[in-house]
């Protein structure tokens, strides 16, 4: 995630403190935290997150608290989590690591500010209501990113003209998902390729996607877009080299 885009988020979070009404208010502003990862793996990205907040004037446990909830790559996890942020009356969540995660702060909420980070249309997700009048109380920013993806499945066959069989790696439990491989599904068949898609969302997964599309000899691995692969990217790059199989990222 590019550094700018980050603090883009965390300058809305500051905008929209003002808005949460509670009963009793803490001693200073308290950030809700709400990630499908775990934070280890998002080291880098909390980091952004409290540089973010110190340039705008934010100093995490002097005049700001950040109350985190990790669900450890566990998305069934994310709904309890939030209700447990709505339970703490923070001034506004954080929901970060993917629209799943969005998704249960919405359920758990409608009066706390609620700022995202998605790949996806917010529209089409049902985030928001529309792009310049998001309404309720969510808003973010969007990358869109998974209309890349056919445009990725040409740029692949012309880096590696010879791979007429494609795998694609997807996360079934992203919202996305079965966009994502009827988008791909259509780039392959008008550039005549075979696109077989596999499913991961645990490091054993990986491993299993990996050494299967091997077993299929797959010419290369399309990398869907989702929280959980960006987190495993080292392990991805390990897999991908260790099979000698060529390997791409939307």
């Amino acid at each position: 995630m590019r550094r700018r885009d980050f603090i883009t988020v965390i300058a809305g979070l500051g905008a929209v403190w003002p808005l949460a009404a509670h009963a009793q208010r803490p001693a200073m502003p308290v950030v809700g935290c709400l990630h499908l990862g775990s934070s280890e793996a998002s080291s880098t990205q909390l980091e952004l997150l409290r540089d973010g907040l110190k340039e705008n004037g934010y100093l995490e446990g002097k005049n700001v608290a950040i109350e985190y909830r990790w669900a450890e790559g566990q998305s069934d996890r994310l709904r309890e989590l939030a209700i447990d942020l709505v339970r703490r009356k923070v001034d506004v969540i954080a929901a970060l690591g993917g629209t799943n995660s969005v998704l249960a702060a919405k359920a758990a909420t409608t009066t706390i500010p609620i700022v995202f980070l998605t790949g996806g249309d917010p529209v089409k997700l049902g985030l928001v209501n529309s792009l310049n009048q998001p309404g309720g109380n969510v808003t973010g920013i969007s990358f869109i990113v998974e209309d890349l993806g056919a445009k990725e499945v040409g740029l692949l066959h012309e880096l590696i003209p010879d791979a007429k069989n494609v795998g694609f790696l997807v996360n079934a439990d992203n919202p996305n998902a079965s966009q994502q491989i009827k988008d791909l599904q259509e780039a392959a068949r008008l550039l005549r390729l075979e696109l077989q898609s596999f499913q991961a969302k645990t490091e054993r997964e990986l491993q299993d996607a990996f050494d299967t599309g091997a077993q299929r000899k797959i010419g290369a691995m399309l990398v869907g877009a989702d929280p959980y692969f960006g987190s495993h990217v080292n392990q991805i790059v390990r897999l991908a080299a260790g099979h000698r199989i060529p390997a791409t990222s939307l």
